[in-house]
């Protein structure tokens, strides 16, 4: 049986994520940092695909966090033998003269090293048998934008920690691949979805700590 993992599958590319998995025949655990109940209404939607679900609260960028995420959902569904790696947080929108390290870290930690701890224990969890990971970085891994130094850095980030587990890791008969979308109408981007001009200018454009990829 399958059992898939996605970060951030409360809302946006996360939740559809989540139910697509569940249509191709996955159990599916989603975690949410806050939101609680749009977290419940995936797992409902997941169910009615016939499938078991559950939903975990996880701060992705604590290792203790992470650790117990991955207990819970072997203990109620059997190990993840699939892994999509969406939670995030947007670009803060400040010039770096103005950024405080707390803004900084904050989204290094959840954009990069929040996938840098599921994926170690990810494959810590698989040992030796199949899987998949799927990191979702951003267009502006690639396309800078201006107020977006921690955003733009994190998914550059994202990109390299991405390429090199899929070098690392297909030796173990584990697949790892990164999807890089544009904007995509999701809560992280409401500000363009209030303001349809805005649509052009790429995704991230939302500037706010706005968590899901």
């Amino acid at each position: 049986m399958t059992v898939a993992l996605v970060t951030g599958g409360e809302s946006g590319i996360g939740a559809a994520c989540a139910r697509r998995l569940a249509k191709a025949g996955a159990d599916v655990a989603i975690t949410y940092f806050s939101n609680q109940a749009e977290a419940a209404k995936v797992v409902e939607s997941v169910e009615d695909c016939g499938r078991k679900a559950m939903a975990v609260q996880c701060d992705v960028g604590h290792e203790d966090s992470v650790e117990r995420l991955f207990d819970q959902v072997e203990q109620s569904l059997g190990p993840a033998t699939w892994l999509v790696n969406s939670a995030g947080i947007n670009m803060s929108g400040t010039p770096i003269v103005e950024m405080s390290v707390d803004t900084w870290q904050r989204t290094i930690d959840t954009d990069l090293t929040g996938a840098f701890l599921t994926c170690r224990k990810f494959v810590r969890s698989l040992g030796h048998g199949h899987g998949r990971i799927v990191n979702i970085s951003s267009i502006h891994e690639k396309a800078p934008r201006s107020g977006g130094v921690d955003y733009d850095s994190a998914k550059g980030g994202l990109s390299q920690l991405t390429a090199t587990l899929a070098l690392e890791l297909a030796p173990r008969r584990i697949g790892v691949n990164g999807v890089a979308p544009g904007m995509i109408l999701t809560p992280m981007n409401q500000s363009a979805i209030d303001h349809p001009a805005a649509q052009g200018q790429g995704s991230g454009h939302s500037m706010g700590p706005r968590r899901n990829a």
